[in-house]
């Protein structure tokens, strides 16, 4: 999660169907905003708000497809595992697990990719 991202900002993000329905196709395969609007039952102006709201707090991760055709795009992976919140002693504390693709996995799938 990024740095200026607080737990009560994602929590009122993870609140939004359309960007959990994001999260969720996103976590199969990575998509396009076009696919992801498909899977979602939204429009694409929605789904690129909602991109840009995931990636500001680095629950969804983008990346170009490189295409032989020279047919690029763009797509978008999630990265949100799991959010908690606890209550203890009178006060809440929350953790966000997100994960990353490293370098190598990233080549990798660039290069099947080709």
């Amino acid at each position: 999660m990024s740095e200026d991202s607080d737990p009560t900002s994602v929590l009122s993000l993870l609140d939004d169907e359309h960007a959990r329905a994001i999260l969720a196709a996103a976590s199969t395969e990575p998509m396009s905003a076009s696919q992801l609007s498909e899977a979602c039952d939204a429009s694409t102006a929605t789904v690129y708000r909602r991109i840009d709201d995931l990636t500001d707090h680095d629950l969804l991760e983008e990346s170009i497809n490189v295409r032989s055709d020279g047919n690029h795009h763009r797509v978008y992976r999630a990265t949100f595992r799991r959010f908690a919140l606890e209550l203890e002693d009178g006060e809440f504390t929350t953790e966000v697990e997100c994960e990353s693709e490293d370098v190598a996995d990233r080549f990798t799938r660039m290069w099947e990719g080709l």
